[in-house]
Formats: structure tokens, C-alpha cells, sequence
């Protein structure tokens, strides 16, 4: 296990928070500059996607705090995360917030970032590798292709207000592919409105499990079926729904049917 480089880390000033991505889940994707804030941390205050082998990288003195949240069970609500944040901060702490993926994208890292700037507290973003990266390095399949996809939308199927309140019509543009995180409660409507919106219902699509973690499981199937393959499947959060004909380009040594 990597557990140096020949790069010294920047430095980390006691009393910040250092906001890290800590990637998809396999430990080789995490970045070097995320493997120097875990080595630097006194306090890490972490989310349920992150693999235990990535906490193992911190030092055996470093306090370790989970506020991992999962669908109808949150440990810490988000304003009091935030609040721990800035508590952490202000008795002098070096403090690593460490989520799962890049802590900008659909991690809430925009919203804790805020509140410790508001009150004074430096902020080091410390970007990862996003599940949507990983899931189809995993697998094998390009977001974007010459021949495919020109564009690539990255969207929430999980909105505040728990509405899948989306701009339909945008995401059923041609010669797109549309990454859908946190949207396996929703795929009735998703793939109603996408086809109401114009976009067929033989596009190719996948519901992509745990990517890059040794549980990864990739479910292959089309925009009108995706219900129905999650019912055959029990599939489960967290998954990533991928929509577009690069999904076809996908390596088929690399399904697996069961979780």
C-alpha cells in the first residue's frame, strides 16, 4: 500500500478544513494530494461511501468521525455536519471532511464550504474522481464519443424537496449521454418523461452498483425497460444510471447479472 511520494504536501495549517474527494471507492483512484491530507489530518469526519481502505491511509492518532448519510437514515443532519465542521475548525484542528467521489459534485461540499468561509475558517478543495469517471473506466464504455455523444449532463434524481423536477427536454437531446446519481427511487418517471421529452425508448442504458468497489455490478438495458430491470435485479442505491448509446460500447466481459 502507497503510503508515501516523492512530493512533499502542501502545507495544511492547523484550525482548516480540507474538503477531499476521496474518489469512487478503489484506493489506487484517490488522488495524491488526498492521500497527503489524509497523512496531515488530526480529526476526519467522513461519509458512508468511502472505502475503509482509504480511511486506513490516516494516521492511527487521527480521530475519525462517520456522518455517513444513506436514503431515510441520516447520522448528523447537514446543518449540524457543517456546524461539527466549523467546531473542529475553531479549537485548532486540521480537519478533513472526506466524501465519497469529488465533494463538488452532488456532495453537499458547496454547501459546507459556505458556512466555514462565512465564519473565517480557510477551506482546501481537494477534488476526486467522480462515480460517474469511475463507473465507466470501470466498465469500459466513454461518457463521450465522436461517433455517440458530443455532450455529457451530469443531474441528481434526488432534489431537495425529494420532486424529480427535471429539464426533461434538455436531457432528451440527441447524440448525448445523460448520468443520472441517487435516481434509482425515481426510474418510473425518469424513463416516462425522458420519453414524453422525445428521447426513445430503445436507448441503450445501465444501472451501474457500487463502481469500482469489488461488489461493482453493471445491469446493461434500454430507457423504456430501466424499471423493470431494477425490479428483476433488487437493485439497490448507491447506484449511478447511465443513459446513451455509449452505453453499448461497454465491455461485455465486464457484466456481471447478480448482486
Amino acid at each position: 500500500m502507497l503510503t508515501s511520494s516523492p512530493f512533499p504536501p502542501s502545507p495544511f495549517p492547523p484550525g482548516s478544513v480540507a474538503l477531499v474527494g476521496a474518489g469512487p471507492g478503489d484506493p489506487e483512484l484517490l488522488t495524491l494530494k488526498a492521500l497527503h491530507r489524509l497523512q496531515q489530518a488530526e480529526v476526519i469526519v467522513y461519509d458512508n461511501l468511502v472505502a475503509p481502505e482509504i480511511l486506513a491511509f490516516a494516521p492511527s492518532t487521527a480521530e475519525r468521525i462517520y456522518v455517513g448519510k444513506a436514503a431515510g437514515n441520516h447520522t448528523l443532519p447537514q446543518e449540524d455536519i457543517s456546524q461539527l465542521l466549523l467546531e473542529l475548525a475553531r479549537a485548532g484542528r486540521r480537519v478533513v471532511r472526506l466524501k465519497g467521489g469529488d465533494p463538488f459534485v452532488f456532495g453537499r461540499g458547496g454547501e459546507e464550504m459556505e458556512v466555514l468561509l462565512e465564519n473565517g475558517i480557510a477551506v482546501d478543495i481537494v477534488p476526486g474522481i467522480t462515480a460517474a469517471l469511475g463507473a465507466a473506466a470501470a466498465f469500459g464504455f466513454p461518457l463521450t464519443h465522436r461517433d455517440h455523444a458530443q455532450s455529457c449532463v451530469f443531474v441528481t434524481g434526488h432534489l431537495k424537496d425529494h420532486t424529480i423536477d427535471l429539464n426533461w427536454a434538455a436531457l432528451a437531446q440527441p447524440n448525448q449521454t445523460v448520468v443520472i446519481y441517487m435516481g434509482v427511487k425515481g426510474l418510473e418517471i425518469i424513463s416516462e418523461r425522458l420519453q414524453a421529452a422525445g428521447l426513445p425508448g430503445d436507448t441503450p442504458a445501465a444501472l451501474i452498483y457500487k463502481a469500482t468497489w469489488p461488489q461493482q455490478r453493471i445491469y446493461p438495458s434500454r430507457l423504456d425497460h430501466l424499471p423493470q430491470t431494477a425490479r428483476e435485479f433488487a437493485v439497490k442505491p448507491p447506484t449511478l444510471l447511465v443513459i446513451g448509446s455509449v452505453v453499448g460500447l461497454l465491455d461485455k466481459e465486464k457484466v456481471h447479472t447478480g448482486i
